[in-house]
This record gives C-alpha cells, sequence and structure tokens, in this order.
C-alpha cells in the first residue's frame, strides 16, 4: 500500500450531511479512502439524515455498498468508547469489530475515554486490561486490529499511550497515531510517533491551527477536528520522513473540519510525498 492519504468522514459534519453524502463529497475530492464513524442504536440527527455516523445496528453490507458505490474504501472505523467502561466498550467494540470485518476495514479506533471520578489511576490499569484482553479475543477471529488513539488523559502522553497499548500481549492491538492530539496534549508529536512506530497500525493526520496552539496547548487532550493540513504547527514533510524511514505502509487519516479544509489537505500531503518521493527518501 506505501503510504495513502483517507479523510475521516468528520469533515462533513459542518454541513449537516448523511453518511452517503459525506462519502460522494470524499471521493469527488479526491480521496480513496475513508473512516466512517459508527454508533449504536438510533440516533436522531443521523436519522434524519443531518449527521454522517452510521448505526451498526444497520446492515454492514449497505455501508459496504456505498464506499463501493463511490469507490472509496474504509480506512478503519472511529469508534470511540471507554475501556475504563467495560459495560459499554466490551458490547460495543466487540460489534465495531464483527462491522469492520464486514466492510473491510483493517482497524478499529478507539481510547480510554473520559476516566470517572469513581475510578482511580491505579484501578483503571487493571478495568482497561480487562476490556482489552476481552475485545481482543474478537479481534483475534475475525482479523481486525484495535488501535489506541492519544486522546483522554491517559493516553494523550506517550508514556500512558504506550502503556495502554501494551496492557495485553496480543498482535492486534496497536495504535492510531494522532499528532494533533498529541501536541495539544503538550507531547513532542514527532517523539511520540517514533515511540509509536512498531506498533503503528493507522495515522490521523490531524493539524493544529496557531491561534488554536496558543490558546489551548498543555489544557486540553485533544480536539475532534484541526485545520488543514499544511495550515498549522504541525511539519508533515518531518511526519512523513519518519513514517517512510520506518517503513510504515498504511493511511494517513486526516482529520479537519471542513471539505474545503480537507482539499487543501489532500493536496499539501500529495505535495510533501511527491517530494519525499523526488529526493528518494
Amino acid at each position: 500500500m506505501s503510504i495513502e492519504i483517507g479523510v475521516n468522514m468528520e469533515f462533513i459534519r459542518c454541513e449537516d450531511k448523511p453518511f452517503e453524502a459525506g462519502v460522494e463529497r470524499a471521493a469527488r475530492l479526491g480521496f480513496r479512502w475513508v473512516e466512517p464513524m459508527v454508533h449504536n442504536g438510533r440516533e436522531l440527527l443521523s436519522e434524519a439524515g443531518y449527521f454522517h455516523s452510521f448505526s451498526m445496528d444497520e446492515d454492514p453490507l449497505e455501508m459496504k455498498d456505498i464506499l463501493a458505490r463511490h469507490g472509496v474504501r474504509a480506512s478503519g472505523l472511529s469508534a470511540h468508547c471507554p475501556l475504563i467502561r467495560p459495560e459499554i466498550s466490551v458490547p460495543y467494540l466487540q460489534k465495531a469489530i464483527r462491522f469492520a470485518a464486514a466492510i473491510g476495514a483493517p482497524v478499529v479506533n478507539t481510547d480510554e475515554g473520559i476516566r470517572p471520578e469513581w475510578v482511580s489511576l491505579e484501578e483503571a490499569w487493571p478495568v482497561m486490561r480487562y476490556t482489552l484482553a476481552t475485545v481482543l479475543r474478537t479481534a483475534e477471529r475475525y482479523g481486525v486490529f484495535v488501535a489506541i488513539e492519544p486522546h483522554q488523559s491517559i493516553s494523550c502522553k506517550t508514556e500512558g499511550l504506550l502503556r495502554i497499548a501494551s496492557l495485553v500481549d496480543s498482535p492486534w492491538l496497536k495504535i492510531n497515531y494522532d499528532t494533533g492530539n498529541a501536541y495539544l496534549g503538550g507531547e513532542n508529536p514527532y517523539e511520540g510517533l517514533k515511540a509509536a512506530l512498531n506498533r503503528l497500525v493507522h495515522l490521523h493526520a490531524k493539524d493544529i491551527s496557531i491561534r488554536m496552539s496558543e490558546e489551548e496547548k498543555g489544557k486540553v487532550t485533544g480536539t475532534p477536528v484541526g485545520c488543514a493540513c499544511g495550515d498549522g504547527v504541525i511539519d508533515w514533510a518531518r511526519v512523513i520522513g519518519i513514517l517512510q524511514q520506518a517503513g510504515f505502509s498504511g493511511v494517513l487519516s486526516v482529520e479537519c473540519g471542513t471539505p474545503d479544509q480537507a482539499a487543501r489537505s489532500l493536496q499539501h500531503l500529495n505535495t510533501v510525498l511527491a517530494s519525499a518521493a523526488a529526493a528518494g527518501v
């Protein structure tokens, strides 16, 4: 596969469009990979066609047909739920894994969630280990990776991210690195990426605007979407150089807030990849 560019479906949320409209727009912009978001049960905005999230109560082959109709594939599923809450996460992630397998998505992306006030940090580790150990049995059966994303108070730090991603000794437990979340959490995203390389299976290409950096760096653990790649603080030539030197093969899923930002991100990242190829990197 080498390195390819995809887009998280959050880019269409600003337009109040349904899932298929977002897929059609992504394909029209030139993306060949998308990262759908899924949910359980019925959700009013999605039901009314005003939101891109896709219910896992629907037939997964319906999503597969939509993707095929527009000539795109799923790089992974955005299936975030709190690992610290096994009563929620175990059935949800098991369902997401089966859904991912049905549509041909290789990975389910998640994080530890917001730690409840009644769960101490010491108590959180064995609880998350139980959740992951249970879920990874399903992941192994279906051949789908479970990838931890830096996104909350524990995983936003490289040390915490790596510890969560090694709680269970399984080849199906991986990392979905998010450059923007790591940066906002106060980490060096390049050193964090290097530390995650041996478990990296998917990457959120999220850039952070200078204004957001000035206002929120070190105060938050992440953000839903960033700015267009190339408009913010992340050095994408450096990121792609790290990935290429490590021999990474996979999708950089752009996480931005508008279709215009998605288009400019695709152009910028393709330019960086082309420059790297011309330089023989």
